[in-house]
């Protein structure tokens, strides 16, 4: 296809003019009161319960200080900094200490400067960074500015002061995202976000050209899903940063905005609330066996839409977008957290599930054979500790341990405290395998032999303990950092900090790095890899400053938690009657929707043999309706 491009001269750069107000602010809207979005009329009079009471961190007031306190950890701690949502501190990181500040590793100023090499400018102004100075071989696309690598760089210039970069990379991404696309003749939805750009510039004629990819180039040709939902974490990001609530109101923004969600909220066969994906459509964009519903997509899609949540204006265009949001926000966190989840109870539990269940009260609901599971699985799994697993779909449980998608949920709230608590627990129990001598494993464990020439096709770059296929890559670490830090366990990733800057600048800022511990630099890993070096960057910022962690966070949403409470609030007769003339027959866990919002059926086996409804959980209030 013929490449999207964007022509100018480099002197012809006319600045637009910032709209000057709005006719309401998109922060209207706190992070943590879904619940309102979506009011409808309650017809049934019911008597409720609330499910729990909690009081609101952003309710708490930062009187400690962040630099004093934020080690301390307790039972509940890892809630100690959900108020940080609304705290940002753009500070600025220049290399050197200041007053009063811890006195920084030598590497620091080297790693800015290094990143400071990389910046990508388009008519004068920067507009990005390249993936990797270390363009050696031309057929590699290493010199392209990547939606999703960038993000990580865009964070260190937040953190240190220097939002221009950041706003006009956003500002052109939303513009690539409207030319048309297509790939062999096929047009591409019209909200998918570039994969990267490239900057070419003309001697002769003395012109810049912008050269999107938005997957046609990529191997596999398939199209990144993440970008869109990272160029809105972003948005939020430096929204969050700098006060500055324009940028997201233009109109422009807006409508890239709403396009990502209608591209992702469209309705077809689904029948679960996360996104089907293709095999390789984000970090990991090799064959890998990530097919499905992996769970690095679904953790960025939910961090996505409470994003856009917050930044979608309240009008006539933006309303309908919004009540889409809320609901599918309900249905994918419960799936999620119910799915997805494992530990220890839950293993033991798959452990003895029956096959070929058909009824609405199968437990085994997507008929997971006990003998699929796979045999390090058992021991892998501490006694303390847990995990969302990469994929859950019909007949497939991919039991693999991605640290993407685990450190999004810990930092989107769609992990509950007492998950992100084991997700912290299992990291500790299991620092060999997932950190060894360099963080951080992208997944655990590798896939070898048979299995790896099935699932990748006999990749030469994905062979066991190498890149995607369980490599260790640097730039996890601000990932780490920033759910360490959410979690109230920020000692773990001050360890993996110095593990890591221990090497890091002697090895050159390789891209990843091999072996069973990450003892090796990778065998094809790019030197100066720019991600590696800002991913460093931001962990150490964050250390500093935890204040920094409100841009990349979102506070839990209590509303999406609903705990179960036993109450003698409804007879047998009136839950029964209601649940079957409303909905017919229902299986426990089931999520449906009325006038009422989003509910959970939940059943019980009498001693008769006969399944009743039992529990009506209205999982927007969090709500109980209880059999006496």
């Amino acid at each position: 296809m013929a490449p999207s491009t964007v022509d100018g001269t480099p002197n012809g750069l006319v600045k637009p003019k910032e709209e000057e107000g709005s006719a309401s602010s998109i922060f209207e809207i706190d992070d943590s009161d879904l619940s309102r979005l979506l009011e409808k009329p309650r017809t049934l009079n019911l008597e409720r319960k609330r499910s729990f009471d909690e009081k609101s961190f952003s309710e708490m007031s930062l009187t400690m200080s962040p630099r004093n306190n934020f080690y301390k950890t307790s039972e509940h701690s890892s809630r100690a900094f959900d108020n940080l949502d609304g705290v940002y501190s753009p500070g600025r990181w220049t290399g050197t200490p200041k007053s009063g500040y811890f006195e920084p590793h030598p590497i620091v100023g080297e790693a800015w400067e290094a990143l400071r090499q990389s910046i990508v400018n388009f008519r004068g102004q920067p507009v990005g960074t390249i993936a990797a100075l270390d363009n050696s071989s031309e057929e590699l696309n290493y010199d392209q500015v990547f939606v999703r690598d960038f993000v990580p760089s865009a964070l260190a210039f937040l953190m240190n002061g220097e939002p221009d970069i950041v706003k006009n990379f956003l500002l052109k991404t939303v513009f690539l995202q409207s030319r048309e696309k297509k790939v062999d003749n096929f047009k591409l939805g019209e909200g998918v976000m570039p994969a990267s750009f490239k900057v070419l510039h003309n001697p002769v004629r003395n012109t810049e050209t912008i050269l999107a990819d938005y997957g046609e180039s990529a191997i596999g040709r398939v199209a990144p899903v993440d970008s869109g939902f990272w160029w809105i974490i972003l948005l939020r990001a430096y929204t969050k940063s700098t006060g500055d609530t324009t940028l997201a109101e233009r109109p422009e923004i807006q409508r890239g905005i709403r396009l990502i969600m209608t591209l992702c909220l469209s309705e077809g066969f689904d029948t679960f609330p996360t996104l089907l994906c293709a095999d390789g459509c984000c970090m990991i964009d090799r064959r890998m066996g990530v097919y499905g519903y992996p769970i690095e997509i679904q953790a960025l899609f939910f961090m996505a839409l409470r994003c856009a949540l917050l930044l979608l204006k309240r009008d006539s265009e933006g309303n309908d977008c919004i009540d889409r949001i809320v609901k599918r926000l309900h249905a994918l966190s419960f799936h999620m957290r119910s799915y997805f989840w494992l530990d220890i109870k839950q293993l033991n539990d798959i452990y003895r599930y029956k096959t070929e269940e058909y009824s609405h009260t199968a437990v085994n609901k997507f008929n997971v054979i006990p003998d699929s599971l796979p045999d390090w699985v058992f021991d892998f799994m501490p006694t303390r500790g847990g995990y969302f697993i990469g994929d859950v779909s019909p007949a497939k449980m991919d039991f693999r341990w991605f640290c993407l998608g685990n450190c999004v949920a810990i930092l989107s709230s769609l992990a509950t405290p007492e998950q992100s608590s084991a997700i912290m627990d299992l990291i500790e129990s299991r620092w060999q395998e997932l950190v060894g001598e360099m963080p951080l494993k992208i997944c655990y464990p590798a896939m070898e032999s048979h299995e790896w020439r099935i699932v990748t096709g006999c990749d030469p770059k994905n062979t066991g303990w190498s890149y995607h296929n369980g490599g260790s890559w640097p730039v996890l670490l601000w990932l780490l950092t920033a759910a360490c830090i959410k979690a109230g366990r920020p000692q773990i990733a001050k360890r993996a900090t110095e593990l890591a800057e221990s090497r890091l600048l002697m090895d050159g800022w390789p891209e990843y790095y091999d072996g069973k511990l990450g003892r090796f630099v990778g065998k094809q890993a790019r030197k100066n890899q720019t991600w590696s070096i800002a991913g460093y960057l931001v962990a150490k910022m964050m250390l500093e400053d935890p204040s920094h962690l409100g841009m990349i966070a979102l506070e839990e949403d209590k509303q999406m938690k609903p705990q179960m409470k036993r109450s003698a609030s409804l007879s047998f007769e009136t839950i029964y009657r209601f649940a079957e003339d409303e909905f017919g027959f229902l299986e426990f866990g089931d999520v449906i929707e009325d006038e009422f919002g989003f509910l959970e059926f939940g059943f019980e086996t009498m001693s008769f043999g006969v399944e009743i409804p039992v529990r009506i959980i209205d999982l927007m209030s969090g709500d109980v309706f209880m059999v006496s």
